[in-house]
């Protein structure tokens, strides 16, 4: 299902369904990001506001951004502070949402894999971070894409699965380093913290070089 249409549509129980990988990425944001600084932030691929009630009460500034009008909806319910800009926008186009060298975070939360080609996305992060901020990204792990997980959700039609494309652990960190991003931090997160079954997330950290 095309991704837009996707999350439209899950929108309404986004929230309530059971979904290990939305929980632990929650975690795992909070987690990583608690001892980075950071006050101007931009969050892709906001959702319904899992992340943005806990990134709003560390940035002094956050545009949160995401595909899905019917996302943006359940997450402005949710945060409703002068400093929380929201605004949907596809992120293969131009970032008119964003401002040069503004920001010291960008925040990726379970949104590369809908995406084919990473490479223009970095070029557009890398454009918008200032030097020495920092680019956070929460994926579904490679090996549970090899094993063939993908988002989906169940509907009164059946099984709904969202487009998505496997990334290596590599193709972050080549798309980043093209555009002086370089890796930072690398953790994996296992369901349970059991580290004799797959990893369930990928988190990267890149930290934007001062050349």
């Amino acid at each position: 299902m095309d991704t837009r249409q996707a999350y439209n549509v899950w929108a309404g129980q986004y929230d309530t369904n059971i979904n290990k990988t939305r929980d632990l990425e929650a975690t795992a944001l909070r987690e990583t990001l608690g001892n980075i600084p950071f006050d101007a932030a931009l969050e892709i691929g906001c959702g319904t506001g899992k992340n943005t009630v806990w990134l709003k009460e560390h940035a002094k500034q956050l545009t949160s951004v995401d595909l899905s009008e019917e996302m943006l909806a359940k997450a402005r319910q949710k945060v409703n502070d002068a400093h929380v800009k929201f605004v949907q926008a596809d992120i293969m186009q131009p970032w008119h949402f964003a401002e040069n060298n503004q920001y010291n975070l960008v925040s990726f939360s379970l949104v590369l894999e809908h995406i084919e080609n990473l490479f223009p996305v970095f070029q557009q992060v890398s454009s918008v971070l200032c030097p020495g901020g920092y680019v956070y990204i929460g994926e579904l792990h490679p090996f549970k894409q090899y094993a063939g997980s993908k988002a989906r959700f169940e509907t009164e039609n059946g099984t709904q699965i969202v487009n998505c494309f496997n990334h290596h652990v590599s193709d972050f960190t080549e798309a980043g380093k093209e555009y002086g991003l370089d890796v930072y931090d690398v953790k994996e997160y296992f369901d349970d913290n059991d580290r004799t079954t797959l990893p369930r997330l990928l988190v990267a950290v890149l930290k934007k070089n001062n050349v």
